[in-house]
């Protein structure tokens, strides 16, 4: 990320910096692999240490089935029925040991805060629009934004009232970042990448509270879940600089690339982690080449399993799913085109369908409750 300052800071780093009353703001460096990653520093009306009670809730990893089969997997999330704060109606879906994946449908305000110091956090919004409010400032969110939350990061997503926040979210165990080969030697964005910093958005307004009292910060870290209740309102930031903040980008803003054949999915690719990337499938022209099969070619993916998360539009490789839809094509087997999609597609001159895609490099494991909300014919849906 790119360098942003909000608020008051002083003049130097670790310096005197005092409040009116002749007392010390608490400055806190908020850094990434030991000192010599991405920071920040925040300056704290109170001491960020300041804790009153610490209690184990327990552990939040999810139980996984045992392996079945290797096959391609259908789950209509949209029959999920878990629902509630941002907390609460997360629904685990798979995972491994470099990232969890599920989906939530927020319907209403976290009263806690929150912050995951396993690693960082992406939320990808499907439909709804509220506020994500946290210790950096409040972004204002709506749909089709990815959220982009360091770890460590007290926050808390507040949907906009008498409406419903329907997301993708991704809990990894490391950084989350733009694509390495989109960058050059200093971080910036470069020109053929599909987006720059200008789509980028930050903290709109850092709104900071000074109040004492209890407040409750629920912690994810080394796999369980803690409760810690704070001596003062967790917002007391009067000010911060640095690279190491939370950010949002719409997936209207991404460019697609585009050519004369079929490109192969790296070129949709939006961020990436430890052992997996994320990239955006967004309306786009097709290949022009006269003779151009626009359908994607039947593939086996090579160390790595594929999911898709379908947004909406008309996704034109694929028969059975809908809107909320998640597929699997797990490594070691191909996949490719529904019967008839790729005689449908050739002459076509653009899609119109919305997805986000997941690849990671180490084999996803299943909830076990995933099957609940599993269509069981999809691995034979090819045959005709």
């Amino acid at each position: 990320m790119y360098y942003r300052q909000m608020g008051q800071i002083p003049h130097k780093r670790h310096t005197i910096f005092k409040k009116a009353d002749g007392s010390l703001f608490r400055e806190q460096v908020m850094g990434t692999r030991g000192f010599a990653g991405t920071q920040s520093i925040l300056y704290h009306h109170h001491m960020p240490t300041e804790i009153v009670k610490s209690e184990l809730v327990g552990s939040y990893l999810p139980e996984y089935e045992e392996q079945q089969s290797l096959k391609h997997r259908h789950f209509m999330t949209s029959k999920a029925h878990l629902e509630g704060d941002a907390l609460k109606a997360r629904n685990y879906l798979m995972g491994n040991q470099d990232l969890l994946i599920g989906t939530a449908k927020v319907t209403e305000r976290m009263s806690c805060f929150y912050r995951n110091g396993d690693g960082d956090e992406l939320l990808y919004i499907h439909y709804g629009s509220g506020k994500l409010e946290t210790m950096f400032g409040t972004i204002s969110y709506r749909e089709g934004d990815y959220l982009i939350i360091p770890i460590g990061t007290i926050y808390r997503v507040i949907p906009n009232k008498q409406e419903t926040t329907q997301l993708l979210f991704i809990e990894s165990f490391s950084q989350i970042t733009t694509p390495r080969r989109y960058r050059n030697e200093y971080g910036q964005l470069l020109e053929h990448s599909p987006f720059c910093e200008r789509d980028i958005r930050g903290p709109e307004k850092l709104v900071t509270f000074g109040q004492k009292g209890e407040f409750e910060i629920i912690t994810k870290s080394r796999g369980v879940i803690s409760s810690h209740i704070l001596g003062h309102h967790p917002f007391d930031v009067v000010g911060w600089d640095g690279y190491l903040y939370p950010w949002a980008f719409n997936i209207e803003d991404f460019e697609p690339i585009t050519g004369r054949v079929h490109q192969p999915p790296p070129v949709h690719q939006t961020f990436e982690g430890n052992h997996f990337v994320v990239c955006s499938f967004v309306p786009r022209l097709f290949d022009y080449h006269p003779e151009a099969i626009p359908a994607p070619y039947y593939h086996s993916n090579v160390n790595s399993d594929e999911l898709l998360y379908y947004v909406k539009g008309n996704f034109m490789s694929r028969k059975g799913v809908q809107e909320g839809s998640i597929t699997l094509h797990p490594g070691g087997i191909p996949h490719g085109p529904h019967p008839g999609k790729v005689e449908a597609s050739i002459g076509k001159k653009e899609t119109l369908e919305l997805a986000v895609m997941i690849d990671t490099f180490h084999p996803l494991k299943m909830v076990k409750h995933a099957q609940e909300i599993e269509d069981p014919g999809y691995m034979y849906s090819w045959y005709k």
